[in-house]
């Protein structure tokens, strides 16, 4: 199977240790992994902000790069979600409508590529800690994640998964969102916060670095000792 990895923009500025762990986690599962450094932003954040001949630019690009895998697997439900749901849908008037179906058929999100495609219900790594799981929306609402990654979560050796009090609610990242409606989202990441320091876990785990990243702000500025961790980093893990 010819797997692509797609890193995200986040992760290649300011997480690249994630794009490592993922590979790491793939070819665990016996999956060989090929990435194109020529890759950019899948054109969510121009989308977002109402640029679509801008976002539909990109998608084009990435599409050009990433047509021919069997799969491409991302670190992120809201770059997948991207994907899957608005290439087809930015694309449906011109040439590129087919392949934009296509690749969004064949991109999953990490946990759900190694769950739902593979087959895997555990990944060989041990992590030692009281972990609580973030659900980001996107891999929550838009891609219907669900459980699955607490499965995952559970077949890690030594690690204790702790609940999360209302975890369907959104801690407030949104990308622009959280510069545009900075009070509203504020608010939504002081009770995520309560909710991750109530849980009693020492680390937050998740499928966005964006989601971990605003967090791990939140929880740098109380003085919390809760540490934000990407999932990828956790199934990569072989040492306390």
């Amino acid at each position: 199977m010819r797997v692509a990895l797609f890193t995200t923009c986040l992760v290649d500025h300011l997480a690249p240790q994630v794009a490592a762990a993922t590979v790491e986690v793939l070819r665990r599962a016996g999956v060989a992994v090929r990435y194109d450094p020529a890759q950019t932003c899948c054109g969510q954040l121009p989308l977002n902000d109402g640029f679509w001949p801008e976002a539909r630019a990109l998608a084009r690009r990435h599409l050009a790069l990433l047509a021919e895998a069997d799969a491409v697997v991302i670190p992120s439900g809201s770059c997948t979600a991207m994907v899957r749901h608005w290439y087809p849908r930015l694309l449906e008037a011109g040439p590129d409508r087919d392949r934009a179906e296509a690749v969004a058929g064949r991109t999953y999100e990490l946990c759900e590529f190694l769950v739902r495609r593979l087959g895997v219900t555990g990944i060989d790594a041990v992590f030692p800690h009281r972990v609580t799981y973030l659900a980001s929306c996107h891999g929550y609402r838009e891609l219907g994640l669900g459980a699955l990654p607490l499965g995952l979560l559970r077949a890690v050796r030594g690690l204790e998964l702790r609940p999360l009090p209302r975890i369907e609610e959104c801690c407030g990242f949104g990308g622009a969102f959280a510069v545009k409606m900075t009070d509203l989202s504020a608010s939504m990441l002081e009770a995520k916060l309560r909710a991750v320091e109530a849980s009693g876990a020492e680390v937050v785990t998740g499928t966005d670095v964006s989601c971990l990243m605003h967090v791990a702000g939140g929880l740098r500025r109380r003085g919390s000792p809760v540490r934000a961790v990407h999932i990828a980093e956790i199934l990569a893990s072989r040492s306390p």
